[in-house]
């Protein structure tokens, strides 16, 4: 009998646990028993996938850049890739300010919806968090993420999830030191991140294991975390906008695959889905990054040497999904609070947008931290900041499910791009978790 592919697991493990909440909803207690004894195996899984995500940025990226053998390969893959990131992210930010302004979702929104949002949401520790996140970016220099990029301490660096680009750039200083050094004077330690990157990626198969078990734990407890059922409803025409302009943004990508790489769009999203699927159930392209490159080099056939240094940055830089929602909600919170904006404001927008992109990478919750710099940047009165957020908080949630999604995509699609621009694009070669045990039984 044929295996069920893991995506249609995956995908059943998500249709179960939205079921299951669903129902734990209407059941008293039903919200506790799964904080209680459902949860903590969603919470599980990502722990697991953080855990592996620092050794397999450092031993792939000390891999792919040392194996290059010419430091100019580096440095056009490099170039490419940021060029590349820059370009989709401004692409998506303007497809989604096409999209509100054609279809002016703040318009509907009653004084009584903004009114109960506020009340609701506007004293949220959340949102007051966001608030403060905000205004501590702000206050720093326009290249103190440049300076954040470089660790004083390399360790301390490894032992923090949030200081990812830190991380690349040790691993990448240390590739090109290994690739400016005699063959011979390091061999020993290329065959030991040889080793180190080939255990990390079957800890990713392992871990793989359990995806629909723990989707369904990640899924059941957001729907009983879902909040006040009116409120999620008086914003679907606007989260109906994010999602549409997201949608565009999968087909743009799919476009660029067929035309540019010259392959299947069907045969990309089938091969990726499990990827897609785990960064719309865990809300986080870092926690997604292990499954990506796994993806991308097995099932792709991108080269390491490629993904190890494209897929890394992308997780930490590249936010297509992310920029795309900055534009959909400035727009919106400046429509529903009768905020006027001018084509220099939405040319803002993209501008400010693009660089929150960038510089706000390592800030927990980015996504409205960097809301918070981009209604600033158009001059949007201070005293309703806490209002704007409050406007489209209930739906951050789900949304910011749908955002990670095209974010991975893009990484992913990047990915591609630049492998067949280098000549690094080859044929996939699928690796089970069980087929090297089965060599040595």
């Amino acid at each position: 009998m044929k295996k069920l592919a893991l995506h249609w697991k995956i995908l059943i493990g998500m249709l179960l646990g939205v079921i299951f909440g669903i129902a734990m909803t209407f059941t008293p207690g039903g919200k506790a028993f799964v904080n209680d004894w459902i949860k903590s195996f969603g919470s599980i899984f990502i722990k697991l996938l953080k855990l592996i995500a620092v050794p397999l940025i450092i031993a792939s990226l000390i891999k792919g850049v040392s194996d290059l053998k010419d430091i100019s390969k580096f440095s056009k893959i490099g170039g490419r890739t940021i060029i590349i990131y820059i370009l989709t992210t401004v692409l998506a930010i303007t497809v989604g300010l096409i999209a509100v302004n054609l279809l002016q979702p703040g318009k509907g929104i009653s004084e009584e919806t903004i009114t109960r949002l506020t009340d609701t949401y506007s004293s949220d520790k959340a949102v007051v968090a966001k608030l403060q996140e905000a205004k501590k970016q702000k206050s720093s220099g326009p290249l103190q993420f440049l300076v954040d990029m470089v660790p004083d301490n390399a360790m301390s660096a490894m032992g923090n999830n949030k200081k990812m680009l830190q991380v690349i750039f040790f691993a990448i200083l240390f590739g090109i030191s290994m690739l400016l050094i005699k063959e011979e004077k390091v061999r020993t330690l290329k065959h030991f991140f040889d080793g180190l990157n080939e255990v990390i990626l079957k800890m990713v198969d392992l871990i793989m294991l359990t995806a629909p078990y723990a989707v369904f734990a990640l899924l059941a407890n957001v729907i009983v975390s879902s909040g006040d059922a009116d409120l999620l409803f008086a914003l679907t025409k606007y989260a109906g906008v994010v999602v549409l302009g997201l949608a565009i943004m999968i087909v743009i990508y799919s476009l660029m695959v067929k035309f540019i790489v010259g392959k299947s769009p069907g045969w990309f999203l089938k091969n990726l889905s499990p990827a897609q699927l785990l960064a719309f159930s865990t809300s986080s392209s870092a926690a997604t990054l292990p499954v990506t490159m796994e993806r991308v080099e097995e099932h792709l056939g991108v080269d390491t040497e490629v993904a190890s240094f494209v897929l890394p940055v992308g997780a930490t830089i590249n936010m297509d999904g992310t920029s795309l929602y900055q534009g959909v909600a400035a727009v919106f919170i400046s429509q529903a609070l009768g905020f006027h904006l001018t084509f220099g404001d939405q040319l803002t927008i993209v501008l400010t947008a693009l660089l929150a992109s960038i510089g706000s990478a390592a800030v927990p919750g980015a996504g409205m931290v960097m809301l918070v710099i981009v209604l600033e940047a158009i001059g949007f009165p201070p005293d309703k900041l806490a209002v704007g957020l409050a406007l489209i908080f209930a739906v951050d949630r789900p949304l910011d499910m749908c955002r990670t999604v095209i974010n991975v995509t893009g990484d992913a699609t990047v990915s591609m791009i630049v492998a067949k621009s280098v000549g690094k694009l080859g044929e996939p070669h699928p690796v089970e978790w069980d087929d090297d045990y089965h060599v040595k039984k």
